[in-house]
């Protein structure tokens, strides 16, 4: 059964939809959880939420403000918690956004914005935690893509691009650094959150039409996946991509 009692865990955007369920996931299962919001007072509520639910269940939290595309931000995200806290054990890069657009129309600015924080965002936040992780010897990643990381999709070229660019960076740097960190990710199918409100309801309905397993994914699916990455029952894990898709990429 998976402990990570007397570990402390930092997950990037979580004051909402999959990053929210990996923070209660970790908490549940011993740590103390940095929920990571942008700085923004909407955001910041939206966390606070988070933590009083977490403490509420008998477990530990706080909030940890930070623009995970902002080098300054993150630099100072880190310094706040390791002042704190040390080196964390646990690095979950869940912060991302989605838009859709057919490439041939997509704005310059569509593309920048997603690559900013879904794959500059992972960069940035690995970075600046890194280097403490090493210093301890110890630690896990968790880096959260998508399963259109793998098998693209149309409309998505952007956010396909990004997030396979966050499983060959998973690849890349589990050799690096392994085995003193391990660095693993998770390839979700889409899953009912709010990053899905910006999708046209004829995607969802052919999506859903495609899904061997006939349904979208929900939250609580994905938790078991991150909570197992975290914890050293994956003790062999390093530089593999996990998929709790509902059968959609079959890799």
């Amino acid at each position: 059964m998976e402990s990570l009692d007397g570990k402390t865990a930092v997950v990037t955007g979580a004051s909402s939809g999959i990053g929210r369920g990996i923070a209660k996931g970790l908490a549940e299962a011993g740590a103390t959880v940095a929920v990571n919001h942008p700085p923004n007072s909407t955001e910041a509520e939206k966390a606070a939420t988070v933590v009083d639910e977490i403490r509420a269940a008998g477990g530990d939290a706080f909030a940890l403000e930070g623009d995970v595309s902002d080098e300054a931000s993150v630099r100072a995200m880190v310094e706040t918690f390791e002042s704190a806290h040390g080196p964390a054990d646990v690095l979950v890069n869940n912060a991302g956004i989605v838009t859709q657009s057919p490439l041939a129309e997509m704005p310059v600015e569509m593309w920048d914005e997603v690559m900013a924080v879904d794959l500059r965002g992972v960069f940035l936040v690995t970075r600046f935690f890194l280097p403490g992780m090493l210093d301890a010897g110890r630690g896990s990643i968790v880096n959260v893509a998508s399963q259109l990381g793998i098998k693209g999709a149309t409309e998505l070229v952007h956010y396909s691009a990004a997030k396979g660019g966050v499983i060959t960076f998973t690849r890349a740097l589990a050799r690096e650094i392994s085995p003193t960190v391990r660095v693993n990710a998770i390839a979700p199918g889409p899953i009912e959150t709010d990053l899905l409100g910006d999708l046209s309801e004829e995607w969802r309905a052919a999506k859903e039409a495609e899904l061997p397993m006939g349904r979208l994914g929900r939250v609580e699916d994905v938790v078991p996946t991150a909570v197992f990455l975290a914890s050293d029952d994956s003790a062999y894990y390093t530089g593999q991509t996990l998929s709790p898709d509902g059968g959609d990429a079959m890799h």
